[in-house]
């Protein structure tokens, strides 16, 4: 029913729209909660807001954009993603661990930074144990279980003869199939005093493989004097390959050649026997797939 004499319009009021960075304050709220945190009561300055505090805490360069949202904060978030965007081009090498230094200092700077309301009135020795707890806190919650979830179901870089090499962990090892290149460990299970395990004269070190699958599980692979054939089909003989005999790869096994660098003299039948035992790499030892191309770089040769 209309209101006469009412002069209805719309209201002049909006609420305002939430920042890009909200979830992270939403996120702390949880934690919060979850911890049973908000039941502490702590006066903090008006400055400084336990939500701001939070994304300052998992956020790279968050604190400087909070204090000071204009030139320097956006140059800092700017910063922080060319840096990332620098480690992950140098994954691996040591360009790329010197840009993820300079991202974690960042980090911490950023979040004392923004705790600055908090110190003023501290000593330099309180400042200081601050800064100190903040660096091992911001490393031990944050980046050091995100290296480990990236390094045990992401991505790993091999280095082989000087180039790094990047692993994909997920790629599932029942879609390999012959000709595809994967990286796998290379356990000699050995004794504790040496880092290999002997065949003959012969010392293998543990570490990581990277090469292409020759064969799979069913193939024969028969070796003679030029050729190595794979169930009949004859490819260029490899550094090191027996010159006579064959074997039969079983299920759940990859015939891997290893591309070891040997060191010093010896025997070279030895040799090509213990190549021939590590060249059958069992289904448990599989690492993953390395890309094609990590970024604008070409990883494997065909």
């Amino acid at each position: 029913m209309a209101r006469t004499g009412v002069n209805e319009t719309d209201s002049s009021f909006y609420p305002p729209r939430a920042r890009w960075y909200s979830p992270v304050f939403y996120l702390g709220c949880a934690i919060q909660r979850r911890l049973m945190l908000d039941r502490i009561h702590v006066r903090l300055p008006r400055e400084t807001t336990p939500g701001g505090l939070t994304a300052a805490f998992l956020v790279p360069g968050l604190g400087f954009y909070l204090r000071d949202p204009l030139l320097w904060g956006k140059a800092t978030l700017l910063g922080c993603g060319l840096l990332l965007g620098f480690f992950l081009a140098g994954f691996g090498y040591p360009a790329g661990n010197f840009a993820m230094g300079l991202l974690i200092a960042v980090h911490v700077t950023g979040f004392v930074y923004y705790c600055r309301p908090l110190l003023r009135d501290a000593s330099f020795g309180y400042r200081m144990r601050f800064t100190l707890l903040a660096v091992i806190g911001i490393g031990l919650l944050i980046y050091l279980p995100v290296r480990n979830i990236v390094l045990h179901d992401w991505l790993v870089p091999l280095r082989l003869n000087g180039r790094v090499y990047v692993v994909q962990r997920h790629f599932p090892a029942a879609a390999i199939r012959r000709g595809d290149w994967i990286a796998y460990k290379l356990d000699s299970g050995n004794d504790s005093w040496q880092a290999g395990g002997g065949h003959g004269s012969v010392y293998v070190r543990s570490g990581m493989g990277l090469g292409p699958v020759l064969a799979v599980g069913g193939d024969r692979v028969a070796f003679s004097t030029n050729v190595f054939t794979v169930n009949g089909v004859a490819h260029p003989l490899l550094p090191h390959m027996p010159q006579s005999g064959d074997v039969a790869v079983s299920g759940k096994n990859w015939f891997v050649w290893p591309g070891y660098s040997i060191s010093g003299a010896g025997n070279e039948n030895t040799i090509s026997t213990m190549m021939l035992q590590s060249a059958l790499v069992p289904e448990n030892d599989y690492v993953g797939k390395p890309f094609n191309r990590w970024l604008w770089r070409r990883q494997i040769l065909p």
